[in-house]
């Protein structure tokens, strides 16, 4: 069990280090920030938190002095909370507002400070053993230290968790709102921690043991500082992710698109403006230049298609609409280029329009429903 105690203190340790490492690098062009330095402060509390439960875990004494260490992960963990709560007024108030509220919240940390610092002393903390701060083991004045450290723990969850929401509608679409709806989720899940936690000590005071339960705590601890080390910085390298994801979906609607285009450019030479092989790296490009070609080369096949023929037997059973429909487009385009290469025109023949009701003005969607029928169009030729 302190295994995998030990082991979520590590990850909660390495996800915080690993954020402080990132936001660090940005120094230079955000030091003037003081949102920024709030930042930084706040992740080098989290840091020092758990690396202080990993110390904990390890042994008994710290610097010389019976569970210190347990003292200053529990300190260190307040002034975490009350920075992430005055980051968060940063992130959503304005400068005068954001300024009285963190005076509120300092003033508070302070507080909760001095008292755990005096009950943890005036419980004998340096002289007793560790697992007595685990559970407090019927200790009076070891139960209130713990119930008090949990509920300063508790309460920035509860008001982080409301003002997210608000906050994130007000942000509109942006990797602030990505943020700010991060933080509810960590808010919700170290809150998660705070009842596992309380349910630990109340059931322990009361002599009742749960097993295995316990690490719940310790479980909902490390996922929620993961979910809150990614919150933290999510304004920073989400767009990037935007970004490589958008250029990851693009490439596969590229390479998907390529049977189609293949057919059509040998069937329509023409439709292509540069040679096949010529080396372009602008993904965005080739891709819009594809979707173009293949618009010109289906023009090219209308007087081949069949106004008559079907085609959506190749769909699966139960596929919608658009699966049937880009199925018929595809079968049809397949039929068409036979046609042409023999010569053969249908009595009824598609001799104008596009795409059957399709929005050629969005490129997104174009390039999605032409997607599907490119995969239609493989699908059929490889049951062909």
């Amino acid at each position: 069990m302190n295994t995998i105690k030990t082991l979520c203190f590590v990850i909660a340790a390495l996800s915080s280090y690993a954020a402080l490492v990132y936001r660090l690098s940005q120094f230079r062009r955000s030091r003037g920030d003081s949102a920024y330095r709030t930042l930084v402060i706040t992740l080098v509390l989290q840091c020092l938190t758990f690396t202080m439960g990993a110390v904990a875990m390890g042994g008994d004494r710290f610097l010389g002095v019976g569970n210190l260490a347990i003292l200053v992960m529990h300190v260190s963990a307040v002034a975490f909370c009350v920075s992430a709560q005055i980051i968060l007024l940063h992130w959503a108030s304005t400068a005068e507002d954001a300024a009285r509220k963190s005076r509120f919240w300092l003033l508070t940390g302070g507080a909760l400070t001095a008292l755990l610092v005096a009950l943890f002393f005036v419980a004998n903390g340096p002289g007793r053993p560790a697992a007595d701060f685990n559970t407090g083991s019927g200790q009076p004045l070891v139960l209130v230290y713990l119930l008090v450290f949990i509920v300063s723990q508790a309460v920035p969850c509860v008001t982080i968790f409301r003002q997210c929401g608000p906050y994130a509608r007000m942000a509109g679409k942006s990797p602030l709102r990505q943020a700010l709806r991060l933080l509810s989720v960590a808010a919700v899940v170290l809150f998660l921690y705070c009842l596992a936690r309380t349910v630990n000590i109340l059931t322990a005071a009361g002599g009742l043991d749960i097993g295995g339960w316990q690490l719940a705590s310790n479980v909902f601890s490390a996922a929620g500082i993961v979910l809150l080390s990614l919150s933290l910085t999510i304004s920073s390298w989400g767009a990037s992710v935007t970004r490589l994801a958008t250029w990851a979906r693009n490439y596969r609607s590229y390479r998907v698109l390529h049977p189609l285009w293949r057919d059509l450019y040998e069937s329509s030479p023409d439709i292509v403006l540069e040679p096949p092989g010529a080396a372009v790296s602008d993904l965005d490009y080739r891709l819009h230049r594809r979707v173009v070609e293949i618009r010109d080369g289906w023009r090219d096949l209308r007087p081949y298609i069949d106004r008559t023929a079907g085609g959506d037997g190749g769909a699966a059973a139960g596929a919608g609409e658009e699966a049937r429909q880009a199925y018929t487009e595809a079968a049809q385009i397949r039929q068409a280029l036979r046609a042409k290469r023999t010569g053969t025109r249908p009595a009824e023949s598609k001799d104008a329009g596009g795409f059957d009701d399709r929005d050629n003005e969005h490129f997104p969607a174009e390039v999605a429903w032409l997607t599907k029928v490119a995969a239609a169009y493989r699908r059929l030729g490889d049951a062909g």
